[in-house]
């Protein structure tokens, strides 16, 4: 030890206490296993004693109605509170079912659900170009001969835009 370090002030229990020996070390740990499952004598865990209660004073027991009354604010909040639960419940199994529905999504399913839907269009579109090639510009000429020669020139221009038909007539003379 250094001379400047002071000494230590608190002994080591280790070298304090004697050692056992082997003999003795095996005799104290078979004692302690033995103590370790020594049966405990069972205690009963409950009790009711028969004897009856006893009375105090003369007065017999009077019956006590239950007459508490729940003020009108306290009563709207708790169906407050049970409405809002309520409400947050449903709403949680209604995002839970469509995030179950969106998981459950496959190009398989895509497909079947968009193709009949994209059919139906292409047959629509191809109608209404017929219709609009045919309709679209409708020019009538009126030719009169009697007389002095008058050429009148009607020009009908239609267009049809959009999923909900939206018509624009245009006519020029």
């Amino acid at each position: 030890m250094h001379p400047d370090t002071p000494a230590e002030s608190t002994p080591d229990p280790i070298r304090s206490h004697p050692r056992m020996s082997d003999a003795e070390a095996s005799a104290e740990a078979r004692r302690i296993i033995a103590d370790a499952y020594r049966p405990v004598p069972q205690m009963p865990t409950a009790y009711r004693d028969p004897s009856p209660l006893p009375a105090y004073g003369s007065t017999p027991p009077v019956p006590q109605p239950d007459s508490r009354i729940v003020p009108p604010w306290a009563a709207g909040t708790a169906v407050a509170g049970i409405g809002v639960g309520a409400t947050c419940v449903g709403l949680g199994c209604g995002i839970w079912l469509a995030c179950q529905g969106f998981a459950a999504v496959t190009l398989t399913s895509v497909l079947f659900v968009t193709l009949p839907i994209a059919a139906v269009a292409t047959v629509a579109a191809a109608i209404g170009s017929a219709v609009r090639s045919i309709k679209a510009t409708h020019t009538e000429h009126h030719h009169h001969y009697a007389g002095p020669v008058a050429q009148e020139n009607t020009t009908l221009n239609t267009h049809t835009r959009g999923l909900i038909a939206r018509t624009s007539n245009n006519l020029s003379r």
